[in-house]
């Protein structure tokens, strides 16, 4: 078989169903399968899902919340296509982009991962479709604010690319894992993600480990998706807790481990440099400031829960089989 689709669902069955349908409608071949993951969802999502697509997806119900690293590995050792295409319950596959992708992993073999372009759900750009690794310069950055001031130069925002308008053919650190291509033998031999990464950052961590393989991820902009992000997530404080986690994660796993601290240092004052600013304004009489400044001091607050995360650098990682 070519390409095994794998996505994990959680909660969020109506993206999924339309998600689903828009893989049928754009494929212009049988010679792939579909294998979606269901992390314990409360939402009926097993049945409704079975019920209209029963006979033409793989369908593996988890009794519990594996995370999104554990569940796509679960998924993925379950696989037999040649590829392995991650793709998120909230995207829709426009202008048969799946054939595209294939398509242009045919013309960059030494890739190992390749990616393409996301879109909102007006068709305006969404740039997080892919990234560059996180630096002592994009951390300074980022806390004092220079990444969003400049937030289109690469200067100031390297992590985000920000003076590329994602369109052509491009090497990069990270491609983001709500549409991403990989060979089935990469992903054995990188055995799949590290499920120390519940969620979020577990793309990244897995692009970089490849890069220290020999891959070179690389994106076009000619395979098109929609992606609406972050639907499965709906407190915002819960959401930024676990990005910061992963991303404090991800310095501890590829920094150089005598800048490790610097590295940290730098990125905890992010978030509080958002609660400062975003306070002061409240206090200024900018309402507009009111719901961020909460936010920022619930994650300030709960900053035990990202500031040493996980298990060591060199730790077992989990068998993606």
């Amino acid at each position: 078989m070519l390409l095994s689709i794998i996505i994990v669902n959680y909660n969020t069955c109506d993206y999924t169903l339309a998600a689903l349908e828009s893989v049928f409608r754009e494929a212009e071949t049988d010679d792939f399968e579909v294998i979606l993951l269901d992390n314990a969802s409360h939402d009926n999502s097993v049945e409704r899902i079975t019920a209209l697509f029963g006979e033409k997806i793989h369908m593996i119900s988890s009794e519990r919340n594996l995370g999104f690293a554990a569940g796509n590995n679960l998924a993925a050792g379950q696989a037999r296509g040649e590829y392995l295409l991650l793709l998120n319950p909230d995207t829709i596959v426009l202008d048969h982009a799946i054939e595209r992708l294939l398509s242009f992993a045919g013309e960059f073999p030494a890739a190992g991962i390749w990616g393409g372009k996301t879109v909102f759900k007006d068709g305006s750009l969404n740039p997080y479709s892919c990234w560059q690794r996180q630096t002592l310069w994009s951390l300074l950055s980022q806390a004092v604010g220079l990444s969003s001031l400049f937030r289109k130069t690469n200067l100031f925002n390297p992590e985000g690319i920000g003076g590329w308008n994602r369109e052509g053919i491009r090497e990069v650190d990270i491609v983001s894992g709500c549409f991403l291509l990989i060979t089935r033998k990469l992903w054995k031999d990188l055995q799949g993600f590290d499920p120390e990464f519940f969620m979020y950052g577990e793309e990244a961590d897995l692009c970089l480990r490849a890069g220290k393989r020999g891959a070179q991820p690389v994106v076009s902009s000619s395979a098109v998706i929609v992606h609406y992000g972050g639907v499965s997530e709906t407190v915002p404080a819960d959401k930024m807790v676990k990005l910061i986690r992963a991303k404090m994660l991800l310095i501890h796993r590829h920094f150089a481990r005598g800048v490790v601290t610097v590295g940290c240092i730098l990125f905890a004052c992010w978030p509080l440099s958002r609660y400062i600013v975003h306070t002061l304004l409240l206090l200024a009489g900018r309402e507009a400031s009111r719901e961020p400044a909460i936010m920022w001091r619930e994650v300030w607050k709960r900053r035990k829960e990202w500031l040493h995360p996980g298990s060591p650098p060199g730790a077992p990682r989990g068998n993606a089989a």
